[in-house]
């Protein structure tokens, strides 16, 4: 049975949040239908002490939302090209997300196909297999979906537990940062072959 991931979930230090968001099912609704992609891997960015977190400038309008309550989409634009989809979390003032960066596909792959430009039976690494694939398969945008409550299945995209083991876990450093490179914040699903590269 599937349940909604509550707002609870996100009280946490972003590690312990990255960690536990693994194997949990990411949930958008689009067009009528349930595009749906498990999270096999995560990165913590640990706020205003973290030298790679937008945070650590302190807050602006463009990252208000890692400030305020847990539990809303984070969405920014990079390189010009790509969206990148996080989650708040600890309590509200105290900065923290965790970036999603690579789903294993599970509902609506010929959506997520369509909607990353694939003909249909690619490779289904393609579809969700790094932050820019998955939000460009999930159709998330910075203008539709920063600041939305993703613990209220109203709002569209919202994280559900199916209650299935995750698996062992491998933790390794950051992907595609300068700064605080060598913490140990990157989480993903050990095996699993949607992992980025």
């Amino acid at each position: 049975m599937k349940a909604l991931v509550p707002r609870a979930f996100y009280l946490d230090p972003p590690e312990v949040v990255a960690r536990e968001l693994l194997g949990k099912l990411l949930v958008r609704r689009y067009e009528g239908k349930r595009l749906v992609g498990r999270i096999v891997e995560a990165e913590a960015y640990c706020g205003i002490d973290d030298p790679a977190a937008h945070a650590y400038a302190g807050k602006t309008e463009r990252n208000a939302v890692i400030f305020g309550p847990p539990g809303f989409a984070y969405v920014y634009f990079i390189y010009g090209m790509h969206y990148c989809l996080n989650i708040s979390c600890e309590p509200k003032g105290h900065a923290g997300c965790v970036l999603l960066r690579a789903l294993e596909p599970v509902e609506g792959l010929d959506v997520m196909a369509r909607n990353r430009g694939l003909a249909p039976g690619s490779d289904l690494r393609l579809l969700t297999s790094g932050p820019g694939r998955l939000c460009q398969a999930l159709a998330i945008t910075r203008l539709t979906h920063n600041g939305i409550d993703v613990t209220s299945v109203r709002s569209g995209l919202h994280v559900e537990d199916d209650s299935r083991a995750a698996g062992s876990v491998e933790v390794s450093r950051r992907v595609g940062i300068r700064k605080a490179a060598d913490r140990p914040l990157r989480f993903a699903l050990a095996g699993n072959r949607f992992v980025s590269r």
